[in-house]
């Protein structure tokens, strides 16, 4: 097991640093694969991952199968292991992908989760309460958030020198090293201003020094756990029955932008998606408004076909 465990240790210091993926998805990597070697540990034997071909990749999905789990959970660790191979193939640690050819497709697909524009206002008013101590980073919390789509690793690892406060753009690296710059508006800037004092004021009370944007309440570096939390325990003030996470925001910023009219290449690039078919599944949200507001305020779309 030696061997697996130096080979994991390889693939998770190539996933943060090469492909910049968070703790969260490297904890999702880290238990899909390490399922797939407990299942045939427990059932014959684990050799290396060089010796796994197609039949055993075959037992292992009837397996999941059979377990009766999430369609969108099976699609989600052939892909965790088809990455994670080609990993080994690329460092010569395998010869053949045997997820090369599965595919695993979810006929009924999930949409993301979004925010109305007047739950975004409702929810802003929430984390924007005087009686919370930590309000302030709160409030430029998820107004930056929402102004720029960013993903949460990204914006709890934002430091001063990717931001330009004057012509407020931030300039992100995100997936696979991507490059963008986002830029945002006044009410982010605002909120960013009026946050900064106390920032300051909690680093110089614990002696801390670093360029990070978002700190916790002892001055160091907001983790995503931390980021998670704040939003969680905003949403449980505010007036939303909807459970926040930080992803429905970048989802409502996507979706906002192309109701409003936003090219799909443009919020393909704010959103540092590497293929447009990834941004693509925004259009159905926005589709689907489009008929719902049709069939509310055209008439004839209401007229039955045998009057």
């Amino acid at each position: 097991m030696n061997q697996i465990t130096s080979t994991m240790k390889k693939y998770e210091e190539y996933l943060q640093a090469e492909r910049q993926y968070s703790t969260l998805t490297l904890k999702a990597y880290r238990e899909d694969i390490g399922e797939f070697v407990n299942f045939f540990s427990q059932n014959g034997g684990f050799k290396d991952f060089s010796a796994i071909d197609r039949f055993d990749v075959r037992i292992y999905l009837n397996n999941l199968y059979e377990r009766k789990l999430a369609k969108t959970s099976i699609a989600r660790k052939i892909s965790s292991l088809r990455s994670f191979y080609h990993f080994l193939i690329e460092n010569s640690l395998a010869k053949k992908n045997p997820f090369a050819n599965i595919e695993f497709r979810s006929s009924n697909k999930k949409l993301p989760e979004f925010l109305y524009p007047a739950e975004v206002i409702e929810y802003l008013r929430a984390a924007a309460d005087p009686q919370n101590d930590q309000y302030l980073r709160n409030s430029a919390l998820i107004e930056l958030l929402y102004a720029t789509g960013m993903r949460i690793f990204e914006i709890t690892n934002l430091t001063f020198s990717q931001i330009d406060f004057n012509s407020q753009i931030v300039d992100i690296t995100g997936k696979g090293k991507k490059q963008r710059i986002i830029p945002f508006g006044k009410p982010a800037l605002a909120s960013l201003k009026q946050y900064l004092p106390w920032r300051e004021k909690t680093m110089q009370k614990f002696s801390e020094k670093h360029s990070y944007i978002f700190i916790n309440t002892r001055g160091r570096q907001l983790t995503e756990t931390g980021a998670e939390y704040i939003l969680k325990q905003v949403s449980k003030r505010s007036k939303l029955t909807a459970n926040i996470h930080p992803h429905m925001l970048r989802h409502s910023f996507a979706t906002h932008l192309l109701n409003n009219g936003a090219d799909i290449r443009t919020v393909q690039e704010l959103l540092g998606h590497a293929s447009l078919s990834t941004t693509q599944i925004y259009t159905h949200i926005t589709t689907e408004n489009l008929q719902e507001n049709y069939k509310k305020f055209f008439d004839r779309a209401k007229i039955r076909h045998d009057e």
